[in-house]
């Protein structure tokens, strides 16, 4: 099966500060020991980096791109699926909705994947499934 892999989990990954920090380790270890694949996109990729360099820094920016992004399937966005993805944003009209979310979704759905590993309530609202521990 494959797993969606969201910012949040990246960061929660990455940060002992973060509020699911020890959560999101122990699920992590068991999606490598699992061999499950993981899915995730470029708008997540650039979200992430963005979030990481300014809440971490440069060396936590490093251990992305050498020890998390090689493990990932990075579905790289076109303008297909960022038109889909912006009219969910603009149907939705809701502040706390990212485009990022939306383009997620899109992916998820057209990739037939059900669960994400995600600290965002908005893959709940979805219906997607959340890993937990």
């Amino acid at each position: 099966m494959t797993v969606f892999l969201d910012t949040s989990a990246i960061l929660a990954i990455l940060d002992a500060d973060d509020l699911h920090h020890s959560e999101a380790d122990v699920i992590w270890q068991r999606l490598l020991a699992s061999n499950e694949a993981l899915l995730t996109t470029s708008y997540v990729l650039v979200e992430t980096f963005a979030l990481v360099q300014r809440r971490l820094g440069m060396t936590a920016v490093r251990v992305v791109e050498r020890e998390i992004v090689p493990l990932l399937d990075v579905h790289w966005l076109d303008a297909e699926i960022h038109q889909a993805a912006m009219a969910r944003l603009l149907a939705a009209s809701r502040r706390s909705l990212s485009l990022v979310d939306c383009s997620s979704f899109e992916t998820m759905r057209r990739h037939g994947v059900h669960r994400a590993f995600a600290f965002d309530g908005h893959f709940s609202e979805q219906h997607f499934d959340l890993m937990q521990v």
